[in-house]
C-alpha cells in the first residue's frame, strides 16, 4: 500500500533535515534528542523513578515505570534503540509510559553504554547484566521475576534478541517473552530485498545503518557473531515466545521478517505483524499516526498473554 498519508506528512516535515550519516555522533544526537517535542503525550502511569546500579563497565542508570493497581507486577526490560549510537532514556520516555500503561507490566527502561565510545560487546553486557539485576531483585521493583520479558525496538530489538540468546547460552534467568519492533538482526551486507527498495526516501536509510554499524563494531567481521546478527545463530530453538513487528517501508523489514521466520522453523513460537504503510521508528508516533497506536495496543495485549 502506499505511504501512510500520516507518516508522509511527517516525512515532509523532516525535508532537508542532514541525513544522519553526514553529521558527527555529537551533532546526531542532539538531532535525535530534537525529536522528543515532536512526539505526542504518552499514556498515564502510577509513578516513574530511577537508580543508578553497578554495572559491568560503569555505573548503569535505571528508568522504572510503574503502572497502576496492585504489586507484584510483570517485568519488561527495555532497550532503546537508534544503532547503538543515538537516543538515550528520555527520547524512549513515551514509548515506556504507553508500554507500562498498556500492558501493566513494571517496565524498567535501561541506559546501556553507546558506541563508538563503547563497542561490541559493551552495550549488549549492560542489557544481560540488567536484565539479571531486574530478575533478582524483582521484589524490590514491586515485581514477578517469573513475568520477565525483554524488549526494544530497531537496534534495542537487536539487542533484547541477543539478551534472550545470551540468557539461553549462560544460564538464565528465564524469559517469558521477547519483543522486537522492527529489530536489527543482522548485517547490512549482503542485505536483502528491502534494504535496496527502502535504500533512501523513508526516514532510515542504508547509509545510515552503515553509519550505525562502524560505530558499533571493532571489525566487519564482528557481524558474524550471532550476538551481533542473531539472524546469523545456527540454533534459535529453547527462547522464549516472540512478536517482531515490522514496517513495510523500512530497510530492515526483511531481516526481521527472516528471523520470526527462523525462530519458528527452529520451533520457538514467534507471531510477525507486518504494518503497512508504515516506516522505521513509527512506533514513536503513537497519538500523532493511527496506525502506530493500532501496533502499540498489539504490543501490549501481546505481552498481557505471555504474562499470564
Amino acid at each position: 500500500m502506499p505511504v501512510d498519508p500520516q507518516i508522509q506528512a511527517l516525512l515532509d516535515m523532516g525535508a532537508g533535515v542532514p541525513a544522519t550519516n553526514t553529521l558527527s555522533v555529537a551533532q546526531a544526537r542532539v538531532q535525535y534528542e530534537g525529536r522528543i517535542r515532536l512526539m505526542a503525550q504518552p499514556a498515564s502511569v502510577d509513578a516513574v523513578s530511577e537508580l543508578v546500579i553497578q554495572g559491568p563497565g560503569r555505573d548503569l542508570r535505571l528508568r522504572i515505570y510503574r503502572p497502576p493497581g496492585k504489586a507484584p507486577f510483570p517485568l519488561l526490560a527495555f532497550f532503546h534503540g537508534s544503532g547503538f549510537v543515538l537516543c538515550s532514556l528520555d527520547t524512549h520516555d513515551s514509548m515506556c509510559r504507553n508500554l507500562c500503561a498498556g500492558s501493566g507490566c513494571v517496565v524498567v527502561s535501561v541506559d546501556y553504554r553507546l558506541a563508538p565510545e563503547h563497542k561490541f560487546p559493551a552495550g549488549l553486557d549492560d542489557c544481560v547484566f540488567a536484565t539479571r539485576w531486574i530478575a533478582d531483585h524483582a521484589g524490590e521493583l514491586e515485581g514477578d521475576a517469573k513475568r520477565l520479558a525483554v524488549g526494544g525496538d530497531s537496534a534495542g530489538g537487536n539487542l533484547a534478541a541477543a539478551t534472550a540468546l545470551r540468557l539461553r547460552d549462560q544460564g538464565g534467568p528465564p524469559l517469558v517473552g521477547q519483543l522486537l519492533m522492527y529489530p536489527v538482526t543482522d548485517y547490512h551486507t549482503p542485505g536483502t530485498p528491502s534494504y535496496r527498495e527502502n535504500a533512501e526516501g523513508y526516514g532510515l536509510t542504508r547509509d545510515t545503518m552503515v553509519w550505525f554499524w562502524d560505530h558499533y563494531l571493532a571489525h566487519a567481521a564482528q557481524a558474524a557473531d550471532p550476538y551481533v546478527s542473531p539472524l546469523r545463530t545456527p540454533d534459535l530453538a529453547n527462547l522464549p515466545p516472540a512478536l517482531v513487528q515490522t514496517a513495510e517501508y523500512d530497510p530492515l523489514r526483511d531481516e526481521g521478517e527472516a528471523y520470526a521466520a527462523k525462530l519458528r522453523a527452529a520451533g520457538t513460537p514467534a507471531t510477525l505483524s507486518r504494518w503497512d504503510g508504515m516506516n522505521h521508528g513509527f512506533l514513536f508516533w503513537v497519538g500523532r499516526v493511527d496506525r502506530a497506536g493500532d501496533a502499540m495496543r498489539e504490543c501490549c495485549t501481546w505481552l498481557r498473554q505471555v504474562y499470564r
